[in-house]
């Protein structure tokens, strides 16, 4: 647990330390919440405030995440994709998390992550007040990629929860050569199912998509491509929360280089009207991004 003096919580220099702090919680809790997945396979009893079921262990990263998030000086709000309202736990920075991204691949044994923003204004913030964003992600190894001040960098956490780093400045190639699509495809919109049909005709794009959006976004990290969670016919608003996962996918994103969008703006422009909205997702090389804000700008 890390526990940062800020004599000024509102300050750029106490808000730098601030980060360092929920970073290096974050890496520390990563095997912690891994170790605690076996025997936490089974549905809990509610659901979370968007009508999803929760797994058992949903709720144990959860409250893993605010017991050890809430312990930082400089913190001021705590909020979670499976808590219906913030928690006010001091003065400072608004965190946001989601703390078992894609826990419904906990049955099939595959790829799961955990999403943390932070955002220097109250909840809901916009894009603009966002100042760092990381994720983990629980694969074969277990890797974070942080960014902030423009810049994204990529660890690797080992067992006792000690973390180093494997790239710095990572950027999306400049060749993209992988694509995920989210939503069944009979409720994808005329504009995206266009689009959609481009991307798999080029012999030089492979599908990978794995059912957590961590996971096929740091596919598109790494190789260069686009993931979508489209506008749906059925869901007009998308399916991924703006606050939890819009936003600091969409700044990890643009901070290496690639671009986000809505369908029509960059996600950052995009204005919570909630803490829980929804929004259309799309990120990746910004000719890509260009190509798909066409399609719905005609």
């Amino acid at each position: 647990m890390t526990d940062t003096d800020t004599t000024d919580p509102t300050g750029p220099e106490s808000i730098a330390a601030t980060i360092d702090a929920v970073v290096d919680v974050v890496a520390r809790a990563a095997p912690q919440i891994r170790d605690g997945l076996p025997g936490r396979r089974v549905a809990a009893e509610g659901e979370n405030p968007s009508g999803e079921t929760q797994m058992a262990a949903d709720i144990f990263a959860d409250d893993l995440l605010c017991d050890q998030i809430g312990a930082i000086a400089g913190v001021g709000t705590y909020a979670s994709e499976e808590r219906k309202t913030a928690d006010d736990i001091g003065e400072g920075v608004s965190v946001c998390v989601d703390p078992l991204d894609g826990s419904s691949n906990l049955e099939p044994n595959a790829a799961m992550g955990t999403i943390v923003a932070v955002y220097d204004g109250p909840l809901p913030a916009s894009g603009r007040d966002i100042r760092a964003a990381a994720y983990v992600l629980y694969g074969p190894i277990t890797t974070m990629a942080v960014a902030r001040d423009g810049a994204v960098t990529e660890y690797v956490i080992h067992d006792d929860g000690d973390y180093d780093v494997l790239t710095e400045d990572v950027r999306l190639p400049d060749d993209p050569t992988v694509y995920g699509f989210g939503g069944r495809v009979p409720n994808w919109v005329k504009e995206f199912e266009e689009f959609a049909a481009g991307v798999e005709s080029d012999p030089g794009m492979k599908l990978r998509y794995g059912g957590a959006m961590i996971g096929d976004v740091n596919q598109v990290l790494t190789y260069g491509g686009i993931f979508a969670y489209p506008t749906l016919t059925t869901a007009p608003e998308g399916k991924l929360r703006l606050q939890f996962e819009g936003y600091p996918v969409g700044y990890i994103i643009e901070a290496a280089g690639g671009a986000s969008s809505d369908g029509r703006r960059s996600l950052l422009a995009v204005e919570a009207e909630d803490l829980h909205a929804r929004t259309p997702v799309y990120v990746g090389n910004q000719e890509l991004i260009d190509d798909l804000e066409s399609r719905f700008a005609e």
